[in-house]
């Protein structure tokens, strides 16, 4: 068993045992009471997490400062006085299904207690509308790790990124080396599909040459071994980060991965500015006829309409915009009710699957679908035009 999740609350005393079984009552799972130290224990099938319950001492059990999260849920990690701890062996029956669960009753206890859920292995806290959303949208790894880059070396590409809150999902955390500042966005696109794969059992063989989506190669070795080939890198760099990682390196074997993120690096293109204009005009134009096509759509619709808005994101507090694709699911009059087709590039606060509302003269884009591709210009084209009158 090890902590993993962390709710932090500001009621000094823990629940009694009756109400925490009430919680959890209805839901099925086993609850039985703690024994020694433990609170009490929950079991779903071969999954089992021990909660037990501590109160604020000097200071709180972790370092806020260290935390990622807004102001306020850091606010509320100092002025808990009682901290609910989660524990579970990770990665059994199944990493993902582990962490899941755990959220799960993480969930379940929040909704009866006002607190937050800090992830001990990434560093980072969740407030219940981020968990929630969590146990309901897809799987999105941003939500379980915090990527960190840390200035290592003299060089151009002084950068050494690595993740926090792998371990988890029973596994290693990654890490790769002599990056620079242009590589750190491609780095977590990156990042976060390896991650990813990792999370699900899909962990690329040690040693071995793997592809990338972009179809450029790859291999992960074992950092004691791989550390052991790094110039110029001091070893009290890897003060606090003792733990075990997995070492990306190129095919070859060296720590040399900035072409690996070439491809990573167009998805970060910005739109020309004559293109979004082409692209809002032609949605001005077919805007009536999508409308009423979408109006006029059966119960067995083989289309599928998607749109394109402005969201307002905050990455590390700036406030900018971000164009997202959604699949209308309502339109009444010009307000329209639909599901993010992807989440949010730069941050998680749009997750994908997430129910958004969007006026109708914020649309910017439209598209058509049909058995999960979408369809070329003319096509669409096509289609709207049969719908405008004669």
């Amino acid at each position: 068993m090890k902590d993993i999740y962390l709710l932090a609350t500001e009621q000094a005393e823990a629940l009694p045992l009756d109400a925490l079984e009430g919680i959890f009552d209805s839901q099925e799972v086993g609850f039985s009471p703690g024994q020694a130290n433990s609170l009490c224990t929950i079991t779903s099938g071969d999954f089992r997490i021990e909660v037990r319950f501590s109160r604020l001492g000097k200071s709180p059990p972790v370092k806020v400062e260290d935390l990622t999260g807004n102001e306020e849920s850091q606010q509320a990690v100092r002025e808990a006085r009682g901290f609910y701890w989660l524990s579970f062996e990770p990665g059994k029956p199944q990493a993902s299904v582990a962490v899941f669960e755990a959220l799960w009753c993480a969930r379940n206890l929040m909704e009866h207690i006002p607190a937050v859920l800090v992830d001990l292995t990434a560093f980072k806290i969740h407030q219940l509308e981020d968990v929630a959303e969590i146990t309901e949208l897809e799987f999105d790894i941003r939500d379980h790790i915090n990527l960190h880059a840390v200035e290592v070396t003299d060089a151009q590409t002084p950068l050494w990124v690595h993740s926090h809150g792998m371990e988890k999902f029973g596994v290693r955390d990654v890490e790769a080396f002599h990056l620079g500042e242009e590589d750190l966005r491609p780095a977590e696109t990156f990042f976060h599909e390896l991650c990813t794969d990792v999370a699900f059992g899909h962990a690329p063989a040690w040693r071995s040459p793997v592809s990338t989506s972009a179809g450029l190669s790859f291999m992960v070795i074992p950092s004691e071994e791989a550390r052991n080939g790094l110039m110029g890198v001091p070893l009290e760099t890897f003060e606090g980060h003792e733990g075990l990682f997995l070492t990306v390196v190129s095919a070859d074997g060296r720590h040399t991965v900035a072409d690996l993120l070439r491809p990573y690096r167009e998805r970060f293109a910005k739109e020309p500015p004559e293109e979004s204009e082409a692209l809002r005009d032609q949605a001005n134009d077919l805007l009536p006829a999508f409308k009423a096509r979408f109006r006029r759509r059966g119960l067995m619709e083989p289309l599928t309409f998607l749109v394109r808005a402005s969201f307002d994101i905050h990455p590390e507090g700036e406030a900018l915009e971000e164009d997202l694709w959604f699949e209308i699911l309502s339109w009444e009059e010009n307000l329209l009710i639909g599901k993010l087709v992807d989440g949010g590039m730069h941050t998680t606060e749009w997750r994908k699957g997430a129910t958004v509302e969007v006026e109708e003269d914020q649309i910017n884009a439209i598209a058509l679908g049909r058995e999960g591709k979408t369809l070329e210009e003319e096509e669409m084209h096509q289609i709207l035009v049969a719908e405008r009158p004669v």
